[in-house]
């Protein structure tokens, strides 16, 4: 199962940073595993569970009963006072498969409860993950928009110098004016969302959506040649890998064999029983007392009981029917899984090559439109459309880069690897940029 970790950090785990603290990718995680009530909730139930194991191994064990008894009669205006104590062991000694069909099913539940919360812990590690980065999106977006704002400013300036010489026309500074203004009407709105964001984010964390948060530096992708190397094997394999390892699978595989061993449990329970029972006992009725031992066996054999067992067993074959029915989906649902998450993760890949050079030549087309316009040969339409195209750009790299690391997670998960290692290697590369 996974575990939370804070590799580098000082701080205790699952406890908010200081005020001043900025909050990585890594307490980010830390804190939503610790405080998720969805992990509290799984982590009762697989409790829960293994008390079931203990209470069905306790039925190969003999029991013990005392009993102490006193009464008074009265017989014929003649009082009559009785007592009596006895110790009786009850064993029971045979029962031809019911009660290790039973702890059978008790231990696959208590094995499915536990990869179930292994598969939450996966999925809120993911919901936390998705959530930092989308919330450093929105943060890189309120960035971008603050350099188009000022692009659009410088442009509007040019526009007005101008038209102060002679050079330009009020249509060109109405022009510019008016994407300056929209400009500025954009990085307000990306701000909104950006606060919106960071409300989600601190959810996810455990804290209330008021919590001021300083988050850390946007992080860098991977070098462009190894983008996808961790996860660059053929997709059948990854499907095959998946299947082995993903916790919901090993919880369809534990519940289904939990049905078949109740089968087991079923008919077992047709079956006749062999116990043992003895012990000391006294009695005294006053003038009269006496002391005693017994043992003996009792063999028992059910007869008729209404056709209950015949029930009890279609009931169980049909409960293992719709368990390996469970299975076959869930295993179609792993290889869906994958599939996506590897295409996601291939198409983000290229995108983050293509955002380059997209980004490289908004840049330079944005230099030269404006360098055109001031030296007096250009127009203001060129000038806007390659700001415009150039804010685009910006977005569209940023978004890539977040988008290829949630991809990568969201591939780990779709494999069943996305466990404590992924934000070790977060972690190094955060260091590695950060010395």
């Amino acid at each position: 199962m996974l575990a939370p970790v804070t590799p580098g950090s000082s701080n205790l785990p699952c406890q908010a940073l200081p005020a001043d603290g900025a909050y990585g990718v890594l307490e980010v995680i830390d804190l939503a595993l610790c405080k998720n009530p969805r992990t509290r909730e799984l982590w009762s139930v697989a409790r829960v569970q293994a008390a079931q194991v203990g209470l069905a191994q306790t039925d190969f064990l003999p029991t013990l009963d005392a009993r102490l008894t006193a009464s008074r009669a009265r017989i014929d205006s003649r009082a009559v006072s009785q007592r009596g104590a006895a110790l009786t062991l009850s064993w029971l000694l045979v029962d031809f498969g019911a009660r290790s069909a039973n702890l059978e099913v008790a231990r696959q539940l208590l094995s499915a409860a536990a990869a179930t919360l292994d598969a939450t812990v996966q999925s809120v590690f993911l919901d936390a993950l998705q959530a930092y980065y989308n919330t450093q999106a929105a943060r890189a977006a309120v960035t971008a928009a603050t350099q188009s704002e000022k692009a659009s400013r410088e442009s509007l300036s040019a526009a007005e110098v101008r038209y102060r010489v002679g050079s330009g026309t009020p249509a060109d500074r109405l022009q510019a004016q008016t994407a300056w203004s929209q400009a500025t009407l954009n990085r307000i709105r990306t701000e909104g969302v950006l606060r919106n964001a960071l409300g989600r984010l601190a959810k996810v964390m455990g804290l209330d959506a008021d919590q001021p948060l300083r988050l850390d530096e946007i992080p860098a992708v991977a070098p462009e040649s190894a983008l996808d190397a961790s996860f660059d094997r053929d997709v059948a394999a990854l499907i095959a890998e998946a299947r082995e390892r993903r916790p919901d699978m090993k919880a369809a595989e534990a519940e289904l064999r939990a049905a078949q061993a109740g089968i087991a449990y079923a008919r077992a329970a047709g079956r006749p029983t062999i116990s043992l029972s003895g012990g000391p006992q006294w009695q005294d009725l006053g003038e009269l007392s006496s002391h005693g031992n017994a043992i003996g066996l009792t063999f028992s054999v059910p007869i008729f009981s209404g056709f209950n067992t015949t029930y009890n067993i279609r009931a169980a074959e049909a409960r293992s029917d719709v368990q390996a029915a469970r299975l076959d989906d869930t295993r179609q649902q792993v290889a869906l899984d994958v599939w996506e998450a590897y295409q996601s993760l291939s198409t983000a890949s290229q995108t983050i090559r293509t955002t380059v050079d997209l980004l490289a030549s908004a840049e330079q087309s944005e230099r030269v439109a404006l360098g055109r316009y001031k030296a007096g040969v250009g127009n203001i339409l060129d000038v806007l459309n390659a700001q415009s195209a150039l804010a685009t750009a910006r977005l569209q790299r940023i978004q890539a880069m977040l988008d290829w690391h949630v991809s990568r997670a969201t591939l780990a998960r779709a494999i069943g690897i996305l466990d404590s290692s992924l934000l070790l290697s977060v972690g190094r590369d955060r260091k590695n940029r950060n010395p």
